[in-house]
């Protein structure tokens, strides 16, 4: 008897039609199928509004959607639980989400971090399993999806709440799982700041703690009496051909509660069972990060040179558009106009004045609620 954890399990452009005819065969292959047909139970994140109707909101990034017929894929792959607590959940609207949990309402598939509002979206989900009960709490870093008071959306996380809901839920139940849907695309790390939240979630009583949303293998930590996967790659979205999305990991949990992984490869519009040779290769590399991080200098450290990376993409983004000529001489110039340019608008003196926007509670709560209004005056 074994339980499986998926993470970013999406229909794409590629290959919709074998979600609407139920493909699990084409879409899996034999042996990474009969794995799943035989869990007993199978959780996957659904980082997708399926509805019929475009109708995008206002944000940064992608407006993902798929058509309603691509339910199909997860009833015939046996999914017992969908966490929709993600950055993408409201891409097409409160439709998209409504369209969404009525589907799966209506399939039979039960689903969690999601809500008309806050107070309905912090609830978590509980299932018995191997003659335990078994607690999933999901959650989300906050972006252009996150409920509140008043409007429908996913679970934020919170520490002024998040950390309790945990405790409670550790009261009820014999295991508790954490979906934390955060961290930083393609990085394979934890940032310090994930390191010490994961861990206050498992000293709030969190038996197991997963971090998706990076797209790619991170590693493991074993803390306190509880264990921290930090990010666990994709199960399976064709969205892009980079490195970190051409493998992943399901976390098996046996009747004991003993956690083990299986290795995934992306083959095409379809995921597939690695085998020995890529199973070696993807193990070897998730063992030695995991070993990596436990000494907290190295975190600090790896995080400080791929904080680097990013430098000036966010100066750019904090100085608002330029004109199409600097544009243009910039890259005639092989970028170095821009470098010129940005260092001269952020000086010692406006690179201190971010930092306590940013930094400070009440400055940052304020940016925020000006630059909200901003767009949307009438709220």
């Amino acid at each position: 008897m074994y339980l499986l954890i998926g993470a970013d399990f999406v229909p794409t452009e590629s290959n919709r039609a074998l979600f609407k005819n139920g493909d699990t065969s084409t879409l899996f292959g034999e042996k990474l199928g009969s794995v799943l047909k035989k869990a007993e139970y199978r959780i996957f994140n659904l980082e997708v509004p399926l509805t019929d109707s475009f109708s995008p909101i206002d944000k940064q990034g992608p407006h993902l959607m798929a058509p309603t017929s691509t339910i199909n894929g997860y009833k015939a792959a046996g999914v017992d639980l969908l966490t929709l607590a993600n950055n993408h959940i409201l891409d097409q609207g409160v439709q998209g989400l409504h369209t969404t949990t009525a589907l799966l309402d209506k399939y039979g598939i039960a689903h969690v971090g999601v809500g008309e509002k806050l107070e309905d979206a912090q609830q978590p989900y509980i299932f018995d399993f191997a003659g335990k009960r078994v607690g999933v709490y999901a959650c989300a870093e906050h972006e252009f999806s996150i409920a509140t008071d008043e409007t429908a959306g996913a679970n934020p996380f919170d520490p002024l709440f998040s950390l309790d809901h945990v405790a409670q839920l550790k009261q009820q139940c014999d295991f508790v799982i954490v979906l934390y849907h955060g961290g930083k695309e393609h990085y394979r790390y934890p940032s310090p700041n994930l390191q010490k939240t994961c861990r206050r979630l498992v000293d709030k009583g969190a038996d197991l703690v997963i971090c998706q949303h990076s797209h790619c293998i991170g590693c493991e930590e074993k803390y306190a009496s509880g264990t921290i996967v930090y990010g666990q790659g994709n199960f399976l979205f064709d969205h892009s051909t980079s490195e970190f999305w051409q493998t992943g990991l399901l976390i098996r949990l046996d009747d004991a509660f003993s956690i083990s992984y299986l290795s995934l490869v992306k083959n095409g519009n379809t995921v597939r069972m690695a085998d020995e040779t890529q199973k070696d290769a993807i193990m070897g590399d998730f063992e030695k990060r995991s070993k990596e991080i436990q000494s907290k200098e190295f975190v600090s450290l790896k995080y400080n040179e791929f904080s680097q990376d990013f430098f000036k993409s966010y100066l750019k983004t904090f100085s608002g558009s330029t004109s199409f000529l600097l544009r243009a001489f910039n890259r005639l110039s092989g970028d170095r106009i821009m470098k010129q340019y940005l260092k001269i608008k952020y000086r010692k003196k406006e690179m201190l004045a971010i930092i306590n926007c940013m930094d400070c509670e009440a400055h940052r709560e304020l940016c925020l609620n000006m630059l909200n209004r901003s767009i949307n005056p009438s709220e």
